[in-house]
């Protein structure tokens, strides 16, 4: 299951803070900050999809995540080589080099990662 754009906002802020209340989440956002139903739809749906829970203290929710970020986009990313790039990762590296304007510099760095991960293997 995906996140929306709007949810992958407001679960970027959860993964920072770890826990949070929802008005620590909407101060996490610039003015004009979302409204407070907004923000409560989008927190319902992220619980109702399973990417979040809640521990309620009295009337007041503290929402957590459920999953880890690093999990979450792996799989999208994993997803996005399988659906766009016929399940190839030197499809998908060959797009990502040429398409995305990197620097000489930002290349060099590239290719030490993955250097470094074929000496690991």
């Amino acid at each position: 299951m995906k996140l929306s754009k709007s949810e992958e906002e407001l679960m970027n802020h959860l993964w920072k803070q770890k826990r949070a209340f929802m008005k620590d989440l909407l101060e996490c956002y610039p003015d004009p900050k979302p409204a407070n139903t907004t923000i409560a739809t989008l927190l319902k749906r992220m619980t109702d999809k399973g990417f979040i829970a809640y521990k309620t203290y009295g009337k007041s929710r503290e929402y957590y995540p459920l999953i880890d970020k690093n999990r979450y986009f792996s799989k999208q990313v994993n997803g996005l080589i399988k659906n766009f790039f016929n399940d190839s990762a030197s499809q998908f590296a060959s797009f990502f080099t040429k398409e995305t304007e990197l620097s000489q510099e930002e290349l060099k760095e590239l290719r030490k990662i993955i250097d470094e991960q074929i000496e690991k293997e």
